[in-house]
């Protein structure tokens, strides 16, 4: 069965957007559960496919999962080492992080290499680099990765890349090891913040969260942890898109503006009309947008996940715009729908040239990976007529209920099984 998005363009929105915890931040808290034997609570978890799967992979490691009302409560007492097998780590690149979490608590991790969106390479290499440097040996088997350490033993760690996902693998790996531990060139992500808050519930001791630099200081037992997820910046940034073309009063409740800060700061320039109250933003679409350069970067610039939904905006404003991605390199592959749709964009490599505004009409598109899901979504909901969105089990990894939230403003869309 295939689902497809059927989407009737042109409708005003207005009222109310919830947003739901982070996807980046979920899929690493789960896995960190595990680094105890204790239980854990994990508020405002998002109900999007890959919770699922991470819950399906926590049981398969003999941990008691319960998930229900945006809480899910785990008991680790039951749970052993297995290896992570194929049909699990294809699907879902944060199952990368089952790499560090067991490395730590048993000194042995075994898995396939991780899959998720094909867009682009994002080797592994710093996350095995920092194993070694804390005393693991790494097999690497076909796409079969055998990681073990008689001891870990803390020390320095310089990153090459200030990546998400080695900086967290490294956390988990040095949290149990012997000695401190630090991380040069981290990664400054708020979902760093949230996932080192949470191991420091459970006893770690880790300091600099949200900087460049990481002080993890080894302890042997962690306890009962908790934690609340933060909201989805991802998906409040994709929302506030979509209001500034459509919205009439649309509010989206729950945003944490310091986050978003580089993203607001562009929609501003555009000349979007954006008010931030507390943590509701308000949003009115303007008759004239103004183009400009945007250029994704690690936090705090543009964040990679929004640059191909804001791409879209581009389209609609008045003039030339510069798109550039520097952290992925196929970024740009739902360029070539957006064109079918109507648009004028010149692509080079990485960067793409944006002139508008362009009147985009409906039609038959393909979501290639999550956030150009994201893109088409915001393009069929600016579209005259119909477009149809397939392949977007993709978009349901990372938005949760979108259909009801876009439905329940007044925009008019439907999630189809074919």
């Amino acid at each position: 069965m295939m689902k497809k998005l059927i989407i009737e363009g042109q409708h005003k929105l207005s009222g109310t957007i919830k947003i739901g915890g982070a996807k980046n931040s979920v899929v690493a808290l789960l896995p960190a559960a595990m680094l105890t034997d204790g239980k854990c609570i994990i508020y405002n978890v998002p109900d999007i496919s890959d919770v699922h799967l991470l819950i399906e992979m926590m049981q398969l490691l003999g941990s008691k999962v319960t998930y229900e009302n945006e809480i899910i409560t785990i008991d680790n007492s039951q749970s052993r080492n297995a290896l992570i097998p194929t049909e699990y780590t294809t699907k879902l690149r944060a199952s990368y992080y089952f790499m560090g979490v067991l490395l730590s608590k048993y000194r042995h991790s075994e898995i396939s290499y991780p899959g998720g969106c094909s867009i682009g390479s994002r080797p592994i290499d710093l996350h095995i680099a920092g194993f070694e440097k804390l005393g693991a040996k790494v097999k690497i088997d076909d796409n079969h990765y055998t990681i073990k350490a008689k001891e870990l033993v803390g020390t320095d760690i310089f990153l090459d890349f200030s990546s998400v996902g080695a900086t967290l693998n490294l956390m988990f790996a040095a949290v149990k090891s012997k000695g401190t531990t630090h991380i040069y060139n981290a990664a400054k992500e708020p979902e760093i913040v949230n996932v080192a808050s949470f191991l420091n519930s459970m006893g770690a001791k880790i300091y600099g969260a949200g900087t460049s630099e990481i002080t993890i200081e080894g302890t042997e037992t962690l306890g009962d942890g908790v934690v609340e997820v933060i909201p989805d910046r991802i998906e409040a940034g994709t929302y506030i898109i979509i209001g500034a073309l459509l919205g009439k009063n649309l509010i989206i409740e729950g945003v944490i503006k310091e986050h978003l800060g580089s993203v607001l700061t562009k929609l501003k320039e555009i000349g979007c009309d954006i008010k931030i109250e507390g943590n509701t933003v308000i949003v009115n679409k303007v008759k004239k947008l103004k183009p400009v350069n945007i250029k994704t970067l690690v936090y705090p610039g543009f964040p990679t996940d929004l640059g191909q939904p804001i791409s879209t905006l581009l389209t609609q404003c008045d003039g030339e715009s510069l798109f550039e991605e520097t952290i992925y390199e196929n970024r740009m592959r739902h360029i070539k729908h957006l064109n079918a749709m109507g648009s004028d964009i010149k692509l080079f490599d990485r960067s793409a040239i944006i002139k508008g505004p362009t009147p985009l009409k409906g039609r038959n598109v393909i979501a290639t990976d999550l956030r150009a899901g994201a893109a088409m979504l915001v393009a069929g909901m600016i579209a005259e007529g119909t477009t149809v969105i397939s392949n977007i089990e993709h978009i349901l990894r990372g938005y949760e209920k979108i259909v009801e939230k876009l439905s329940t403003v007044g925009g008019k869309i439907k999630l189809v099984d074919e």
